[in-house]
């Protein structure tokens, strides 16, 4: 969850924390078991099957495993999920609505594992999805890997958000600027924003040691979005498709170390095409 009034969390400083080797060992098991259980819902997120029961599962799973979601009760949110079907851009609510054939759907989860916060989302086909569903979801995963390459000591926030930006305009895709990335560790929301858009040389230096997410929200139409009147599901106004997919990384000497790659290679499967 990550937009700019959210980022003003309590407890967070204008003091960009640097972690040592401890740090970076409590951030892989944190990022691991985010990664798992997002893993575990492969099989389950098919026609047919309620958002709230996905909800149901990570919360039953985080329990199961001593770890906590960190949207559950944050900030008035009481789901332990966000789950964000087709021009839902961010922050969807679980519910009994069933998930249909065709569907594309982000289930974005974040665990707190001895205090460490492990943030990551991706995208989910609901059986055989269109050609431009499908090559939506490509764009926005090559986007994020695009913002992953520019992470490196000496490079700036800026070198991530216009990595981002070039490759998704270049493929006719918008990109969202309503919502961004964001610093974590022992807090959900912290410093650096991490825009997904800008120009290299911009922001603030990267430096060895920080902990923060990127998760590019691309668009097959426009840009513009509008918050719904639950004050948290955010969408197209175009009601065109939107996707996104999230890392949590630490920057290291010589780049970056992604803290929540899935252990069984899903971040990214494939996808029946209709």
């Amino acid at each position: 969850m990550s937009n700019l009034d959210l980022l003003r969390a309590a407890g967070r400083d204008d003091k960009i924390k640097l972690h040592g080797p401890a740090d970076f060992a409590g951030m892989r098991k944190a990022g691991l078991l985010t990664a798992e259980a997002l893993d575990m819902l492969v099989p389950h997120v098919k026609p047919g099957v309620t958002t709230q029961t996905i909800d149901t599962l990570v919360l039953e799973f985080a329990l199961d495993h001593k770890a906590i979601p960190a949207t559950l009760n944050y900030r008035g949110y009481t789901h332990a999920t966000c789950t964000s079907i087709n021009h839902v851009v961010c922050h969807g609510i679980p519910s009994d609505k069933p998930l249909r054939e065709g569907d594309i759907v982000n289930i974005d989860v974040t665990l707190i594992v001895d205090g460490w916060h492990g943030d990551t989302s991706r995208m989910y086909a609901v059986g055989p999805i269109s050609r431009r569903a499908a090559r939506l979801i490509e764009v926005t995963y090559e986007s994020l890997a695009h913002g992953i390459a520019a992470v490196k000591p000496g490079n700036t926030t800026g070198h991530i958000g216009h990595a981002i930006q070039t490759y998704a305009e270049g493929q006719r895709c918008s990109v969202v600027r309503d919502f961004c990335g964001h610093g974590l560790g022992r807090l959900f929301h912290d410093r650096p924003n991490i825009l997904h858009y800008g120009e290299a040389g911009e922001g603030v230096t990267l430096e060895t040691g920080m902990f923060f997410t990127i998760e590019p929200m691309i668009n097959l139409g426009k840009a513009t979005v509008k918050v719904l009147s639950d004050g948290w599901t955010a969408v197209t106004r175009d009601r065109e498709l939107s996707a996104q997919c999230e890392h949590t990384i630490g920057v290291t000497r010589d780049g970056c170390e992604i803290f929540t790659l899935s252990p069984a290679g899903l971040f990214m499967p494939p996808f029946e095409t209709r």
